[in-house]
């Protein structure tokens, strides 16, 4: 998949998860640009990503991402492995 079409399904990802429709992700955001993304819900979204992905991450990976870029980066790996 496209790394914009993955941007595109993290983004609708965070929206039901944050219950915010104003979310707007870019590769550049970080969880401290987008209101209500903490530790706890990182944990949902992070879930929730790979049960739309169906996909695995280790702790190493998520502890790893920087901003949203390298998260869809990291998606795209696991989809070509």
């Amino acid at each position: 998949m496209e790394p914009n079409k993955i941007l595109e399904q993290l983004n609708e990802i965070f929206k039901d998860e944050l219950d915010n429709d104003g979310i707007k992700l870019s590769n550049d955001t970080k969880a401290d640009d987008v209101e209500g993304w903490d530790s706890l819900t990182h944990i949902q979204l992070v879930v929730a990503i790979e049960k739309k992905f169906k996909i695995r991450f280790t702790s190493k990976e998520i502890q790893s991402w920087k901003n949203v870029g390298e998260l869809v980066d990291c998606i795209t790996r696991k989809q070509l492995s």
